[in-house]
């Protein structure tokens, strides 16, 4: 049984192992990470060596930790990387490569059905009757989007989404407020089975999940990073942020909403700034830090949206899909029923 991983800022650590009696034997830790003195990973191996094969990846990283002194060296090669490699080994955890993914672009939609579909779709996932995807959103009204736990008092100024005619939305994940007119983001979302993260923390789950789109946004000239924990930047400025949530089922949502052009003054106009320390919060002070795509590479939204689902394509091997009329069936009930009322949008006052 064989496993690898590469954990991000890391070396590749490659584990070989046999099952016997439900327990890991015959374990080999190998790659191209440096680690003194060579007793270090002898014992290491002997640490996981004869662990029950159930065994999650805490307790692998627990064994990892208590085999190493505090004068061993490890250099790209860390608990969380070996413990990856052996749960993957014995088909724990997943890579990337072992899932069959599909590309979605949505047809241009109510907003809230976009973050309707982020809990609706996942479950056709888990039915069987979508692969897992990475999904493009279209929508055809600017929306002001809440994080699952933020109050509507404290972030909607109520008389500017009048005036506006601005359409108010509660996400399923958590995180802060954005702003979304119709072309001026990208925005997509991954339902992934939730053993692809197996072992990560929080943290660490963001950048490894969107790795492909630092690599979209190199290709279209946009040097990206991530600024723990949830967003991403550029040398010139804030691009946008993530948010996840993991359902029962063992799949997962994560999306990301980045910035191609943004309205910041109708942007600050329905964000609620009524006092000095509001108007020091992240998107208070967005029109200051934001700087969009459009700005930075001077290629159209379409032709950018094109590069991300091609950058997916080409990484993991994923083909096209569509959202049938089905899916936006469920989605406009769950719509209807959930997402479109009071006591949700409300449901932090």
């Amino acid at each position: 049984m064989h496993g690898e991983y590469k954990e991000l800022g890391q070396k590749m650590v490659i584990v070989d192992l046999d099952v016997i009696d439900d327990r890991i034997k015959n374990l080999k830790i190998s790659g191209d990470f440096f680690i003194e003195p060579d007793s270090a990973l002898w014992r290491i191996t002997e640490a996981i060596e004869g662990l029950p094969a159930e065994t999650n990846s805490a307790g692998i990283q627990e064994a990892v930790q208590g085999a190493v002194l505090p004068t061993d060296n490890l250099f790209g090669m860390t608990p969380l990387g070996v413990a990856t490699a052996v749960r993957r080994a014995l088909g724990k955890a997943l890579d990337w490569s072992d899932i069959d993914f599909e590309v979605l672009h949505t047809p241009v939609i109510h907003p809230v059905l976009n973050m309707t579909m982020d809990e609706t779709l996942p479950e056709a996932v888990a039915a069987g009757e979508h692969k897992p995807f990475m999904r493009i959103w279209e929508w055809d009204r600017p929306l002001v989007v809440m994080g699952s736990y933020q109050s509507y008092s404290n972030e909607i100024n109520q008389e500017g989404v009048d005036k506006w005619g601005i359409t108010v939305g509660r996400r399923i994940t958590g995180g802060g407020t954005m702003f979304m007119e119709p072309g001026n983001c990208v925005t997509y979302s991954l339902v992934v089975p939730t053993a692809l993260v197996d072992g990560m923390s929080f943290q660490q789950s963001y950048p490894f999940l969107d790795a492909w789109a630092m690599e979209a946004l190199s290709r279209v000239g946009v040097n990206a990073k991530y600024v723990p924990l949830n967003d991403i930047s550029s040398d010139k400025g804030k691009i946008g942020g993530a948010a996840q949530k993991h359902f029962a089922s063992g799949y997962m949502v994560h999306h990301v909403t980045m910035s191609y052009d943004i309205d910041a003054d109708k942007m600050l106009d329905v964000l609620n700034t009524g006092d000095a320390t509001k108007k020091n919060r992240g998107h208070r002070s967005a029109n200051k830090r934001i700087d969009p795509m459009k700005s930075q590479t001077g290629m159209a939204r379409a032709d950018i949206i094109e590069v991300f689902k091609q950058t997916f394509i080409d990484r993991y091997g994923a083909t096209e899909g569509e959202i049938t009329e089905r899916d936006l069936q469920i989605a406009k009930e769950r719509y209807e029923t959930k997402f479109s009322t009071e006591e949700w949008i409300k449901r932090l006052p």
